[in-house]
């Protein structure tokens, strides 16, 4: 029997009983990474909140479809790659292999599905136009914008009006649009953009707006409706609002995503993190310096996703002293078989009240000092069911066969000649077959099983 899942909704403002579409097959869709630097812990947080969601899911129903897509058409690129003096797509390979490789170091699960805006540009022009017919956006200048006031339920999910948007705004500032509020959805290309930003469409050449990439995608692989739509609180408005907004214009019989769910923003040192003031944290950085990635799952997972967080020295300490104590718990029992077994009511119900991760961990600790005094095999059967769970076990390095080495070192030579379509597609090869690679500081490709 399925134990009962809550969830905030920010549509609703309320914790509500999620009740899917089809018990059969959870549709999730994430906002991913915009692939213009390394990504940095916020990134990461919102990350390991959704996989932890994922996890959970899986854990409760047959057949869980996650969507966590790859912005690689954006103005930051475009400005990243000039910055850099390199190619869009030299660029965005680069930090889509990196972000994977963090990802996989903070021993984070491949979502099924992770598309990119590149891969389905022709679909997004298409949306484009279906907007456009259903006059829910008209072409100025080049430019195609969505008109807010078309859409009567704009504003529902951020709780925002329509008139309070237009206070203090200047009608000049943007001549092409019919009001203030309406946002871009396709923008003619500039003559400093690099060729492989351009793509030729009904208006000319040019690209898409960020907005309507997210809808495009989630609605391409998941259906017109589907249940959990995630990201970060920044998310909420515009994108997230947008993406509704030109959703359900698109497809009036849609209600789009059933749950909204939106994780809580992170600090460092109790400050916002941010270049300027010198607290701006890669992931790559921290696990350069010898910070377990276990260790830094813990400290992502050590708040409820919808509260703050707060990165520091303190918390990172704490977290190397708990995985090592909990890894002593568990080295003699590495071939303790627990495939059959499953995870306690204790841990698992204050999960399922909109992941309140607090009792869960505490649970956790609570047990680990219960098999120091009685080592009890149950026992340890659950807490090593918990921590494998929560992805928080150690990784036994397998022996990698030679064709899959053999096509690793293929990717290396791919990079060396700046082949990077090839290197990509060697990747995806490798990830079908059950394989993930990571970079080592000094460039060498790592394989291993996932």
């Amino acid at each position: 029997m399925v134990k009962r899942l809550k969830l905030y909704n920010s549509l609703t403002s309320r914790k509500e009983e999620f009740v899917p579409h089809n018990h059969e097959n959870i549709r999730m869709y994430v906002c991913g990474p915009t692939i213009y630097s390394n990504p940095h812990l916020g990134n990461a947080r919102s990350t390991v909140v959704y996989d932890l969601l994922y996890r959970l899911l899986k854990e409760n129903y047959p057949k869980v479809t996650y969507v966590r897509n790859i912005t690689d058409i954006d103005d930051k690129i475009n400005a990243a790659a000039i910055e850099r003096k390199i190619s869009i797509q030299e660029l965005t390979s680069e930090v889509r292999e990196e972000f994977n490789s963090d990802m996989i170091e903070l021993c984070n699960l491949q979502p099924d599905i992770e598309p990119s805006a590149l891969d389905n540009i022709v679909d997004i022009i298409k949306l484009i136009e279906l907007l456009v017919a259903r006059k829910h956006a008209y072409v100025s200048n080049g430019h195609v914008y969505f008109s807010v006031k078309s859409y009567e339920n704009y504003g529902k999910l951020s709780g925002r009006k329509i008139e309070d948007m237009l206070q203090g705004v200047r009608i000049d500032v943007a001549e092409d649009k019919e009001s203030p509020e309406d946002f871009v959805l396709w923008k003619p290309a500039k003559e400093t953009d690099d060729d492989s930003s351009k793509f030729n469409s009904p208006w000319g050449l040019g690209r898409p707006g960020w907005h309507i990439e997210c809808s495009l995608m989630s609605t391409k692989y998941l259906g017109k409706d589907f249940d959990i739509h995630g990201g970060g609180a920044d998310l909420k408005f515009p994108h997230h609002e947008n993406e509704i907004a030109q959703s359900c214009a698109a497809f009036p019989d849609s209600k789009y995503a059933k749950y909204w769910v939106h994780n809580g923003f992170l600090t460092v040192n109790g400050e916002k993190m941010s270049k300027s003031l010198g607290n701006f944290i890669t992931v790559k950085e921290l696990l350069q310096q010898g910070v377990k990635g276990r260790c830094l799952r813990l400290i992502l997972l050590s708040t409820h996703y919808r509260k703050p967080l707060d990165y520091n020295f303190k918390i990172l300490e704490e977290s190397r002293k708990i995985i090592t104590r909990y890894d002593r718990i568990l080295d003699d029992y590495e071939a303790l078989n627990i495939a059959e077994h499953k995870l306690p009511d204790e841990f698992l119900l204050p999960l399922l009240d909109d992941l309140n991760i607090s009792k869960s961990l505490a649970y956790l600790h609570d047990l680990s000092k219960e098999i120091y005094n009685d080592n009890a095999i149950e026992k340890i059967k659950d807490f090593k069911k918990i921590y494998n769970f929560l992805g928080l076990e150690k990784k036994v390095k397998e022996e990698i066969p030679l064709d899959i080495l053999t096509l690793a070192k293929e990717i290396q030579t791919a990079r060396a000649a700046k082949d990077y379509a090839k290197a990509d597609e060697i990747r995806a090869k490798i990830t079908a077959l059950n394989y993930n690679i990571n970079y080592t500081k000094s460039g060498e490709i790592e394989v291993e099983k996932k």
